[in-house]
């Protein structure tokens, strides 16, 4: 993001949530750049299968639940990411034990939980579902682009533009479970 608000980069990915209006990346555009909408992947919480403080529950039951045994211990995301400005909406102010673990990436929290060093934590779907791990859906996360418009007619970001809207790549980001943006977004 800060790369290509200097014009460093053509294209930057980005999937940052504000925090005041919950919505993706729109707050990120500055004076000469646009967002290409990239895919929509869900983030939920991560935890061992048969976690009865999870199973079968809404988000907020299962969050409540969470909060409610100090025996369970979380695994938190870093701050500055968008799922840990997902996280804190969620806690309102509340430090669960192992809120200070923050660990960099969405297969880092799956880890941590299925090597039994946390309970729970906030991933996307694809990473649990490779961890073994069960899921409860919170949200989905917008993953798009910034685009330096002074560079959209390079012919590398025209080629990117058009993997984008590419049916093979699009089936591939829905086998991986993720959902392509709409392509006249794009």
């Amino acid at each position: 993001m800060s790369a290509a608000s200097r014009g460093e980069c053509d294209i930057a990915p980005v999937h940052l949530v504000d925090a005041a209006s919950g919505v993706y990346n729109k707050h990120l555009l500055t004076s000469g750049l646009a967002l290409l909408p990239g895919w929509r992947r869900m983030q939920g919480f991560v935890f061992r299968p048969g976690d009865a403080r999870f199973e079968s529950r809404s988000a907020e039951a299962a969050l409540q639940a969470a909060l409610a045994d100090p025996a369970i211990l979380m695994v938190n995301r870093n701050a500055g990411s968008g799922t840990r400005v997902l996280i804190d909406n969620l806690l309102r102010g509340a430090k669960p034990p192992g809120y200070a673990n923050q660990p960099r990436s969405h297969n880092a929290v799956a880890a941590a939980i299925a090597q039994r060093r946390a309970d729970w934590g906030v991933a996307i779907a694809p990473v649990a579902s490779l961890y073994g791990l069960g899921f409860l859906p919170i949200a989905p996360e917008h993953y798009d682009f910034l685009l330096v418009e002074a560079r959209r007619r390079r012919p590398a970001v025209q080629a990117f533009i058009e993997v984008l809207r590419d049916g093979a790549t699009r089936d591939r980001i829905r086998a991986l479970g993720m959902e392509p943006a709409a392509q006249d977004s794009i």
